[in-house]
């Protein structure tokens, strides 16, 4: 057994590599959703789900499926499980971020159907497309349409290049009023899972390869504008100032302690892009626009250190003689994992008492999966936590091991045994 999982380990690194090798930049992994590189990663993808013996299919949204019938005799004979994970990028990305999860679909079900034909139950493979949001300011446009939750009004949102992502999708050959033709039919779809790189360090910190992940955390974004005013460097006493990233930088403080003091919520806070004018070193700040990213556990937490978070910065403005305001820019809910899911995963890898459980803090597809069904993670630990880097890592052996546990969770997959 060992060896079989080496064996998918290093089948499944040779295929990273063959599709870290489409990419718009030469030295660079950069793949974005509905481009040239876009067709040939999905192309590749098509070929192998055949090779694995599954029924391909292209929505039009660009999702390739790889479907595997149920038996005919089937007791659970409408339902499928799903099994995906994307295969965009962000810009000078790492090769296993989403695609990990779309080759461990495939080389699991070929697996499974080679031990055991068909099962109970269909299989439907998904390599989503746009899971990043790198070229259009929308994230998990396939997933949602997989839950039947697409909005149309996103078809006039225009990408990073100035096209339109109606005519970027008629441009890739697709037809966007077949998009509603994208979800599935209630009570379809039994639940979906996905496996994923870790994109974190605790896996690694705890010497364990693959973890069980509990929640796909809440998130916020936020835009922050401090307005003060510009005078000179050298002859604005102290107390006379209006400066606007000086109040800024007691935000930043305030943003960092309000999610140490929510550790426990594994509650992080990140400020991440700040833009100051007027921007020359002789002249006081007047305006600083600066972004917060904020993710908890619970959705209840989350909104609670927000509102708390919007009257500190009330206040320190007051305090500093600035004005400031803030506006969201983003926000999606926690989805917790269902517990049996969970249960199946930790069986898969060796045993409840043996398998490390974890919160994502990373948002997936599975945020818009989960409001069609019952969604289940399995981690993959990655050197150094690192992600959305080129220097993103997993090892053969770590990757052998995961598939070779989701070969496990799906010979013992009971549609029956999930909340609903």
């Amino acid at each position: 057994m060992v060896e079989r999982a080496m064996a998918l380990g290093r089948e499944a690194e040779s295929m990273i590599r063959a599709l870290a090798l489409i990419s718009a930049e030469e030295g660079h992994l950069t793949r974005l959703y509905l481009t040239p590189e876009h067709r040939l990663a999905a192309d590749l993808v098509r070929r192998w789900m055949e090779e694995a013996g599954l029924e391909v299919s292209e929505d039009a949204l660009g999702i390739v499926r790889g479907r595997l019938a149920p038996k005919a005799d089937g007791r659970n004979a409408v339902q499928r499980l799903l099994i995906g994970s994307h295969i965009d990028t962000v810009i000078d990305a790492g090769a296993y971020d989403g695609t990990l999860g779309v080759i461990a679909g495939i080389l699991a079900v070929r697996e499974v159907v080679k031990k055991h034909g068909r099962l109970p139950f269909g299989i439907d493979v998904l390599a989503f497309g746009d899971e990043e949001g790198s070229r259009f300011p929308a994230t998990l446009l396939c997933s949602q349409a997989v839950a039947g939750r697409f909005d149309p009004s996103t078809l006039e949102v225009e990408s990073v290049d100035g096209v339109r992502l109606e005519d970027a999708l008629r441009l890739y050959g697709k037809d966007p009023s077949q998009i509603p033709a994208a979800a599935y039919e209630a009570g379809e779809a039994a639940a979906y899972v996905e496996l994923h790189i870790e994109q974190g360090p605790v896996l690694e910190q705890a010497g364990q390869a693959l973890g069980v992940v509990t929640a796909i955390a809440s998130q916020s974004r936020h835009s922050v504008t401090v307005v003060g005013e510009a005078g000179h460097a050298g002859t604005v006493p102290m107390n006379l100032r209006h400066d606007a990233l000086a109040a800024a930088a007691e935000i930043t403080l305030a943003v960092e302690d309000l999610a140490r003091r929510n550790a426990d919520d594994f509650m992080v806070a990140t400020i991440g892009k700040m833009s100051l004018s007027p921007g020359a070193s002789n002249v006081i700040p007047a305006r600083v626009v600066f972004t917060v990213d904020l993710r908890s556990q619970t959705d209840a937490r989350r909104i609670d250190a927000m509102n708390w978070l919007r009257e500190e910065i009330l206040a320190i403005a007051r305090r500093r003689k600035v004005t400031a305001w803030i506006e969201r820019t983003h926000e999606a809910e926690a989805r917790p994992c269902d517990p049996a899911l969970q249960a199946g995963f930790a069986r898969a890898i060796g045993g409840e008492g043996k398998a490390i459980h974890l919160p994502s803090g990373a948002g997936h597809d599975g945020q818009a999966v989960g409001m069609l069904c019952p969604i289940g993670m399995l981690f993959v630990r990655c050197r150094g936590g690192i992600s959305h880097n080129p220097a993103e890592f997993a090892a053969v052996r770590d990757m052998g091991q995961a598939i070779a546990a989701l070969i496990k969770f799906i010979e013992n997959f009971d549609p029956s045994a999930l909340a609903r």
